[in-house]
């Protein structure tokens, strides 16, 4: 019988982890070099995303007001791309530059919602315009972190909520076409730390469904994320002086 010994605030609490783990090692080895040490640390990162996608999922289910909980992820989402671009190097304006990595994963989490919301709540629309909304909404999140991968892997989870096994399948699907997409156009390395994501699901096996004592913890993430992009934009000054360690 499988232990489920981990609530909503210690996975939380793993994904924080891992993502500053990842994030400071892109300062400290920028460009995905082909190095055992960094690619490891690179590795664990990759338990961060499919949580929050996850916890999405969950947040999205649960929550009491969707258009609350849409608002609160679209302020975030504006605020996460002035910490995002300053932690890193890149120029503020998406339409300028590189079309990669041009705002935070908090666009394609907030874009997730809005889609699902459209399909699950709109009803003034008819089905065909609602997925032209959709299409336009998930290829508006192309240039974020995870891309419009992340808004694919939330709703293919969502569909199959309740059923991890079916849910990871959905994780390995999308991932594994922004893997191949990597390959081609971004980096060889940082495509098979891919890998990773495969260790998300040992861990979400022990979620036991409980929020957690902690009620901070709800808005903790929501601090903390722009808040360690600040503290690495600062460390990038000092050590590189104003340039982009982004892929």
């Amino acid at each position: 019988m499988d232990r489920k010994v981990l609530n909503s605030n210690h996975l939380k609490l793993i994904a924080i982890l891992a993502m500053t783990i990842d994030h400071f090692t892109d300062l400290f080895y920028p460009g995905f070099p082909a190095e055992i040490l960094p690619f490891s640390l690179h590795i664990i990162g990759k338990l961060t995303a499919p949580i929050m996608w996850f916890f999405i999922c969950e947040g999205y289910h649960y929550t009491k007001d969707v258009k609350k909980y849409m608002m609160r992820l679209g302020v975030f989402a504006v605020i996460s791309h002035f910490a995002y671009c300053f932690g890193f190097g890149i120029e503020l304006n998406p339409f300028k530059g590189d079309i990669f990595n041009r705002t935070s994963v908090m666009y394609p989490l907030f874009i997730a919602v809005v889609v699902l919301y459209i399909g699950d709540h709109v009803t003034s629309l008819k089905s065909w315009q609602k997925f032209i909304i959709q299409f336009v909404l998930i290829w508006s999140a192309f240039p974020a972190d995870w891309s419009c991968i992340a808004v694919l892997a939330i709703v293919g989870m969502h569909e199959h909520r309740g059923n991890l096994e079916k849910q990871m399948l959905k994780i390995i699907q999308w991932v594994l076409v922004y893997a191949l997409v990597s390959y081609f156009f971004v980096s060889k390395v940082y495509a098979f730390s891919m890998v990773g994501i495969l260790l998300v699901y040992p861990v979400l096996k022990l979620y036991n469904g409980e929020r957690g004592n902690a009620k901070w913890m709800k808005w903790f993430f929501y601090i903390y994320y722009p808040l360690h992009l600040i503290v690495l934009g600062i460390l990038r000054l000092l050590v590189y002086g104003n340039v982009n360690i982004c892929l």
